[in-house]
């Protein structure tokens, strides 16, 4: 990872994609079955149901035939009433069953869409960060709606009538060929073009599908970015900037849905136009054959019923492919979330190269006395950092002692951030060993490790839940006392001047609250279960000074029987801590108590005043060499330097 600004802001070449496999529309439809299987009697009945209405539908025209060659030929009227009640049958019948195919199907195949999103969230919740890191929300949302609302839809209909129509139309052409050849051969020679049309059709409308689906989940990031980033937009006016992007990928997104639409006209009229012209050139030909006594006219009115009553199972053959292919490309996209590994998956593997990287004295130690955090020559990269770019943590050992609270400092960019993510497994150390009282992180389930360590960010992030359910996501079984216990700690008061207390709605990342107020509902959340570890990225940042005070003083009861790892940018902050480590060049520069690094570490002491490094400090930071008080050590001060807050933004930029 580069540590140069400018190269850092310089990005580098995205590596060439591996060329895709080639895609089988058939084999992506076919990876539904897992979840077809349970309901599979119910899509096997409304298929059944709809082959039934077909057939009845078929048998029309050998009624009509019956008709015009018997009761109309001889003029009985007494015997057309029979023949013309059968038709009625048969077309009630064709009504009622088709109604009894959606009545089986509706309510399984809803289920079956209920329990696909239900998995695709749960998958998304068990991913590990780095996969959210490089996918884009909206993205993942178009996979959630509108991907598996088309899945539901090619169930329901293009598969069922795709078998359907198939029997159809295989059942129709044998009547046909049943009551004149010569006229079914003349019905029958466009199937040859066709079926090298759709063959042509389905590779280049699958490749429209997927970029249309794609630029879908483009503009869904694009309207979430400007739903959740409104305040921003509007505070620099640049509302207008987002509406011409949005403009542009809706432009994009309506080309791709133009040329499908042109593909499946193109399609259509050939689909359409070859059998009417067929169908044409068979009612001349039977015209003549009736005229000159080699066919009857009932026999000719039958198979020309029979052409008509096919012509819905030819026409749709376009609308079926092109729905398939979409569907087809919504599998893919589903499958594409669903095959990647989960976090716990990832576990055995971690575990296993972690073993043999480190001795087997570091190893978990089940019965181990209380060790503290240790990190061991851990190394990190993040997995789309440029192959020929440095780690950003190259070597860290660091020991928290049991009980003891460690403020970690550094520069912008230095990879505090990141090293703190390290603990409750958010990522994974790329080489080394950090250990939680002996035993590896990697040697114990992230639900294990995320049972110890509790973390409060920076940046705070609520849910549109009330403020009790968004502090008890870091303990749900914890009781009122504990509740009450946290939001004293972290002086959230103010809740109880809510309109609803603590049952009070915060709304959606809980904007309706000023950044203080979210930053101590968060700190908050890492408090009440009392964890055994404690992670806490700079979490008084957006506090006032006397309210940082009030916390920082409540924090000191909890830290007392705590081991804390601290991100801190300030001196009050720093003095929470029993002992301080100094973050530079991915290592661990320094350790030791506030004062002492005043006097020791010249770089800590630059970091702290944003004095430079040459000017002397006494021992205990309160003068200089010209005598000034020093900001450094004066508990409730900001040093001059306060431009860490955006720390986590230039580290990932700089990994990037």
């Amino acid at each position: 990872m580069s540590e140069d600004p400018a190269a850092a802001a310089t990005p580098s070449p995205a590596p060439a994609p591996a060329p895709a496999p080639k895609r089988s529309a058939v084999r992506s439809l076919l990876r539904l079955w897992p979840y077809v299987r349970p309901v599979r009697w119910f899509l096997a009945g409304s298929t059944t149901a709809a082959l039934v209405a077909s057939s009845a539908a078929l048998l029309v025209p050998l009624v009509l035939r019956r008709i015009v060659d018997g009761p109309i030929a001889r003029h009985d009227t007494a015997g057309l009433w029979p023949l013309a009640g059968l038709l009625l049958l048969l077309g009630m019948a064709e009504a009622g069953l088709f109604g009894v195919r959606r009545w089986l199907i509706a309510r399984p195949l809803a289920r079956v869409e209920r329990t696909m999103r239900g998995d695709l969230h749960a998958r998304l919740q068990r991913l590990p960060v780095s996969f959210h890191d490089r996918w884009a929300s909206g993205q993942l949302l178009s996979r959630a709606t509108s991907d598996l609302f088309t899945l539901r839809l090619f169930l329901a209909f293009p598969l069922v009538f795709l078998i359907v129509n198939t029997a159809t139309f295989l059942t129709g052409v044998a009547i046909m060929f049943s009551l004149d050849w010569r006229l079914g051969l003349i019905l029958v020679l466009p199937a040859a073009p066709l079926v090298l049309l759709c063959s042509y059709f389905e590779a280049r409308y699958s490749r429209a599908a997927r970029r249309a689906q794609d630029q879908i989940g483009d503009l869904a990031t694009v309207v979430e970015e400007s739903v959740l980033g409104i305040r921003i937009l509007k505070a620099f006016g640049r509302h207008r900037t987002m509406a011409r992007r949005f403009r542009e990928q809706a432009s994009e997104l309506r080309s791709t849905e133009l040329h499908k639409a042109r593909l499946l006209a193109d399609l259509w009229a050939v689909v359409v136009g070859l059998p009417e012209v067929a169908l044409g050139a068979a009612l001349c030909t039977g015209c003549v054959l009736v005229a000159h006594g080699h066919l009857s006219a009932g026999t000719l009115v039958a198979f020309l019923s029979t052409a008509l009553a096919l012509r819905w199972p030819v026409e749709s053959l376009g609308w079926l492919l092109a729905y398939s292919n979409e569907a087809a490309t919504a599998a893919d996209r589903f499958f594409e979330v669903m095959d990647t590994p989960e976090a716990e998956e990832q576990d055995a593997s971690a575990a296993a190269r972690a073993r043999a990287g480190r001795p087997q004295a570091d190893r978990a130690s089940g019965g181990a006395a209380p060790d503290g955090i240790r990190f061991t020559g851990v190394r990190f990269r993040y997995p789309d950092a440029p192959p020929d770019s440095p780690d950003l943590l190259r070597g860290v050992d660091l020991h928290v002692r049991p009980g003891e609270t460690m403020a970690l400092v550094g520069a912008t960019g230095s990879g505090k951030t990141t090293l703190t993510a390290l603990i409750p497994r958010l990522y994974d150390a790329t080489a080394g060993s950090i250990t939680l009282d002996g035993t590896d992180v990697r040697d114990l389930s992230r639900r294990q490790v995320r049972e110890r360590v509790a973390t409060a960010f920076e940046e705070p992030t609520l849910f549109s839940a009330s403020v009790r359910e968004n502090v008890l996501m870091g303990a749900p079984d914890a009781g009122q006392e504990a509740l009450d216990r946290a939001l004293d700690t972290a002086q959230a008061h103010f809740t109880r001047r809510l309109p609803d207390g603590l049952d009070t709605q915060v709304g959606e990342q809980g904007l309706s609250l000023s950044g203080g107020q979210r930053q101590r509902l968060a700190l908050a959340r890492a408090v009440v279960g009392r964890p055994a570890f404690l992670v806490l990225d700079d979490p008084l940042s957006a506090l006032d000074v006397h309210t940082e005070a009030l916390v920082e003083e409540a924090l000191r009861h909890v830290l007392a029987d705590t081991t804390a790892l601290v991100v801190a940018h300030r001196p009050s902050t720093v003095l929470l801590a029993d002992r301080v480590a100094l973050l530079a060049d991915g290592r661990i520069a320094a350790v030791g108590t506030h004062q002492e690094l005043l006097g020791s570490c010249p770089a800590y002491r630059e970091l702290m005043s944003g004095e430079p490094a040459g000017r002397e400090h006494t021992a205990d930071g309160t003068g200089g060499a010209d005598g000034t008080e020093s900001a450094v050590g004066t508990v409730g001060t900001e040093p001059a330097d306060r431009t860490g807050r955006t720390d986590t933004v230039r580290e990932r930029s700089t990994a990037r």
